[in-house]
């Protein structure tokens, strides 16, 4: 048999969409949502890779809790025909707090999801009306709330830093009040601007003033120093866990682990016998449907990965996570070079970021190019 692979399901729908969001996310309703549902669930019936066991689930977006209830239900059974389950599978779902109501999650809970990740951002609502979100500081405290109720016992809340009039003050006060909430597991992003938003519209045009580095690195320097006390251990760049609490769906990709993915823009990352094969679904919706309803392929970008590019990303990626990855095989001079610059730490057979270095992760791995 086969080994297992990651299963990622990409929902494309929004609210409305956030000026800093680079994602494959529409503010779109009415019937391409349906039917974007029918289609992503005809792509797993007649996948390739149908029969190999998920070892992890992940619904993201855009807002899978946008769809209703029996969406994702059908969604959620498609994936399992498709891809029986590994014992004790983490299937993850992404919600916004506006659709993360009570009877939503219960019936989440029910059909299987086990783990659920709450797009909070911020606690402030001025950085929330700045963000374009859909939500006030009471609906995310309620959404978490309503995951505990539902009966979800491994909860992720999203947060961002570096943001537009941000102080360090206001970022502390964002890190005091989120484990307030009893999360298992916290993601802090820093805000970064991505080509083809709103945000670097206005960053071009000088109307976005960020804090500048100096603030930045302080904020990302306290996500450490304020929650590691708390119970949070880092593990990865932007992620902290309680012990156990590891998001394994992330975790197995940024060990090289295999994936595949359904839906609108979603990205697949496979072995073959002649090599590893990167897939990008096509991003419209329309134009998604109409290719799984006329029986063609749905692939917007085949990549094939030389074995320098593979070896580059397992670098780039294993070096995101605190565990790093092992020394053997690596390069000797990027290494030094590494180490010298105070980047870079090998002990006990493994390769790490320095905390210096996890400030330089992406000149650290640029080192092994």
């Amino acid at each position: 048999m086969s080994d297992p692979v990651a299963v990622y399901v990409h929902v494309p729908f929004c609210v409305v969409k956030c000026g800093y969001c680079d994602f494959n996310s529409y503010a779109v309703s009415g019937p391409i949502v349906e039917r974007t549902v029918a289609a992503t669930v005809r792509q797993m019936a007649e996948s390739p890779w149908r029969g190999r066991q998920a070892a992890t689930v992940f619904f993201g977006g855009g807002t899978p809790s946008l769809l209703d209830a029996p969406q994702l239900e059908r969604l959620l059974r498609a994936v399992l025909d498709a891809h029986p389950p590994v014992d004790g599978v983490e299937i993850t779902a992404e919600a916004n707090p506006e659709s993360a109501t009570l009877g939503k999650l219960r019936a989440m809970r029910q059909m299987g999801f086990n783990r659920l990740s709450v797009g909070v951002q911020s606690f402030d609502p001025e950085d929330l009306r700045r963000l374009d979100r859909a939500h006030n500081p009471e609906d995310a405290e309620k959404a978490a709330r309503h995951a505990r109720e539902a009966g979800f016992d491994r909860l992720n809340l999203d947060l961002m830093f570096g943001l537009e009039g941000q102080t360090l003050r206001a970022w502390e006060r964002n890190l005091d009040r989120a484990p307030s909430l009893e999360p298992d597991h916290l993601s802090l992003y820093n805000l970064t601007i991505e080509q083809g938003t709103r945000f670097e519209r206005l960053q071009r045009e000088g109307r976005l003033r960020l804090p500048d580095e100096e603030v930045q690195t302080a904020m990302y320097l306290r996500c450490a120093e304020m929650l590691e006390p708390a119970g949070f251990r880092q593990y990865e760049i932007s992620n902290y866990a309680r012990p156990g609490q590891e998001c394994r769906h992330n975790v197995w990709v940024w060990r090289g682990g295999e994936y595949v993915a359904y839906g609108p823009g979603g990205v697949g990352c496979v072995r073959e016998l002649d090599g590893w094969v990167r897939r990008t679904n096509l991003k419209k919706p329309l134009a998604f449907c109409l290719a799984v309803e006329r029986g063609e392929t749905v692939w917007q970008e085949t990549e094939r990965i030389d074995p320098a590019t593979r070896e580059f990303e397992r670098i780039l990626l294993g070096l995101r996570l605190n565990e790093g990855l092992p020394l053997e095989g690596l390069p000797e001079e990027p290494i030094r070079e590494g180490v010298r610059r105070g980047w870079l730490e090998a002990a006990d057979g493994r390769l790490r970021l320095t905390r210096e270095g996890r400030l330089f992760a992406n000149d650290a791995t640029a080192l092994f190019l």
